[in-house]
């Protein structure tokens, strides 16, 4: 894997969200460095505006669009497929899309597929993307996967996934980053000796982004989007991580997840029931 104070020349890096935030900033570090970047957004008209601030703050011009909306299944297979199509490897999958509980954290929204929107949209879409792409990952090997997840974990509760009953936008948010965290462990698990590794990790708590901002459980930021930056750069390009695989970190530190992911059979369930409800299986 590149060393962490090398250009990036060569290496294709696809980053989810990165029209804002933390995964438009974690972009421009990448492009800075000179990786090949593919953004992702879900309005094309910003997504484009992002490309050319980015490529005139980095005079990097090796930056691709791409336009899909995670809340559609259909959305997600068409962007697996345009990457497929304009690229043969993938050296580096930044899974960092995502929204919060929302302005109203008791107002439950559902998917254009008809799942709890917040599971869908931080979790399904990114356990089906990835399975898309691993066939690119596996061509670029050594190659990195990095779900960008949360310390705010809440166990899954197999008979309500869906929070049809008792609705919270927390505890939605929670739950879909948790499992983000035990699809972590799983992948990394079953791509083993393939050279491609899978981390996951909280980012900073509470930076200053618009999830935050617009968020109806937390008055007010604790971190920087800098910090987020540094610790997301740290999974996917430190050689230090090199032969690291099926870990979470809070922030540059290895921890400790949610008990509910290291136990094996909601693990099991978990990704059972994912490729059900995305088509895999």
């Amino acid at each position: 894997m590149t060393q962490k104070d090398e250009p990036l020349e060569n290496k294709v890096v696809l980053i989810t969200g990165s029209t804002d935030g933390l995964g438009m900033h974690v972009a421009q570090k990448l492009a800075s460095k000179g990786a090949t970047l593919l953004l992702h957004g879900r309005k094309e008209t910003k997504g484009k505006k992002v490309i050319e601030e980015l490529k005139q703050q980095t005079g990097n011009d090796n930056i691709e669009y791409y336009n899909a909306d995670l809340s559609s299944l259909e959305q997600v297979r068409q962007l697996a497929g345009s990457v497929k199509k304009s690229h043969d490897s993938l050296d580096i999958l930044i899974n960092n899309a995502g929204i919060g509980d929302g302005s109203d954290k008791y107002k439950r929204e559902v998917s254009k597929d008809g799942y709890e929107l917040r599971f869908a949209v931080n979790y399904l879409s990114h356990f089906l993307l990835t399975h898309l792409l691993v066939p690119e990952l596996k061509m670029a090997a050594p190659s990195r996967i990095v779900n960008v997840s949360s310390i705010g974990q809440q166990a899954i509760d197999f008979d309500n996934i869906m929070l049809e009953k008792g609705y919270d936008g927390l505890r939605a948010y929670m739950q879909s980053k948790l499992a983000q965290v035990m699809f972590t462990f799983d992948l990394a698990e079953k791509l083993k000796g393939s050279g491609v590794t899978v981390n996951c990790l909280h980012p900073s708590t509470l930076m200053n982004t618009n999830m935050v901002f617009e968020s109806a459980s937390f008055p007010s930021t604790m971190s920087r989007i800098e910090d987020g930056v540094e610790s997301v750069m740290y999974l996917a390009i430190s050689p230090a991580l090199d032969e690291v695989s099926g870990e979470y970190f809070d922030r540059m530190e290895k921890a400790r997840a949610n008990a509910q992911a290291y136990d094996k059979n909601a693990r099991d369930r978990l990704w059972q029931l994912s490729e059900e409800l995305t088509g895999l299986n």
